[in-house]
């Protein structure tokens, strides 16, 4: 028998299985509503196709840099000077094969074996998948309702107290809570930069928020890694297309590991991605569909018996406490898709010791799917 290397025995990321038995349902009986991944219902933004077209039709599409052309990147250090009014040095913004190659550089780069990574319960689970698979130790900081999912002073030094943790990873808004790092971001970071400790921050989700302020780490922390994509606020998940800014001591090995492990990005979705921030008025109505499908779902959701939310202050999720509905999420998720068509995902993806109580509804389908599911829920739940 051929031996099977360990990391052949990584964890699923359970939500693009419950996608799978999704699509399968829909192909056989039809009529499935989609709340269980992280992708708009919107597509990509007008001047974005446009671009793509033109790209088509006049460019070869070959190879690029590493680290993306350089209209791109400089399109995107525009848009912190835009944004946020931070300087970012183009040299240091990476375009990687979206967000997820941005994970893998940067984990390669930063951490070695053995190295502790400190990561919030509830979590994206691709953080302890990847670093598992690259022999690197996850530390689990477990959030409470109470301090919004999201990692505190106490929980750091707890979890440094008997071995010094090697990385932090953020996000901000996370997945799957929505919560936001706000007024204590600059005390994470500033214990990051007292510990020696990398602070690797996730803000994928920046540009859909409801209210309050999201602070980007390129604007805290030099020595920070910050990763963002053109998944989310512009509606781009396919095209896979995210990128980095880079601390200036991680740039070479970041240059050699991307060269050696993807060479370039999608030519033809850089090319397309540098007129993106020309379409903000689109992504800004998009992001209003959201804000829509939250209103509608913190209201519905509790009176069809989802009454234990956390805050939702970002991103486009509900993640809710279904304790007094079940002790197993995953049955729980499995049976409603089979009995109403309506796919979510169980809090077992983003919380394996405590997410048999938890599920997450993603909201960025369209609003009359958000209405036809609190209509099937409430007959489900009778």
């Amino acid at each position: 028998m051929l031996k099977v290397a360990n990391r052949g025995q990584i964890s699923s990321f359970i939500v693009m299985d419950v996608m799978r038995a999704a699509n399968e349902q829909e192909t056989s009986l039809g009529d499935v509503i989609h709340l269980e991944v992280g992708q708009p219902s919107t597509g990509a933004p007008r001047g974005v196709v446009a671009a793509a077209k033109a790209a088509l039709d006049s460019n070869k599409l070959g190879y690029t840099d590493s680290f993306g052309i350089p209209e791109l990147r400089e399109a995107i250090a525009r848009h912190y000077q835009d944004r946020y009014g931070v300087v970012v040095p183009v040299e240091r913004i990476v375009a990687t094969t979206g967000s997820s190659g941005a994970f893998v550089l940067s984990f390669l780069s930063a951490f070695n074996p053995d190295d502790r990574v400190a990561i919030m319960s509830p979590g994206y689970p691709c953080y302890n998948n990847i670093l598992s698979a690259f022999g690197i130790k996850t530390v689990m900081l477990e959030g409470t309702a109470e301090g919004h999912y999201q990692p505190t002073l106490e929980l750091l030094d707890a979890a440094s107290t008997d071995q010094p943790l090697d990385g932090l990873i953020v996000a901000s808004p996370s997945n799957p809570t929505g919560t936001i790092l706000s007024d204590n971001f600059g005390a994470i970071s500033g214990w990051c930069e007292a510990q020696g400790v990398r602070l690797v921050s996730d803000e994928i989700y920046h540009g859909i928020s409801y209210g309050r302020p999201v602070p980007t780490a390129a604007g805290l922390n030099d020595e920070a890694i910050v990763i963002n994509s053109f998944s989310k606020y512009f509606s781009m998940t396919g095209w896979r297309l995210g990128w980095m800014i880079v601390p200036p001591d991680l740039l070479r090995a970041v240059e050699c590991l991307a060269q050696n492990l993807f060479i370039s990005p999608p030519s033809l979705s850089q090319h397309a991605a540098v007129a993106a921030f020309q379409c903000h008025d689109e992504c800004e109505a998009y992001l209003e569909v959201y804000r829509r499908n939250r209103a509608l779902l913190l209201e519905g959701l509790p009176n069809v018996g989802f009454d234990r939310l956390a805050p939702a202050e970002g991103a486009f999720y509900l993640y809710a406490d279904i304790a007094h509905l079940t002790n197993d999420s995953q049955d729980f998720c499995k049976r409603l898709l089979e009995d109403t068509g309506i796919a979510t995902t169980p809090g077992v993806d983003f919380d394996p010791a405590r997410g048999h109580a938890h599920m997450r509804f993603s909201y960025c389908a369209s609003t009359p799917d958000i209405e036809t599911a609190l209509e099937r829920l409430a007959v489900w739940q009778r």
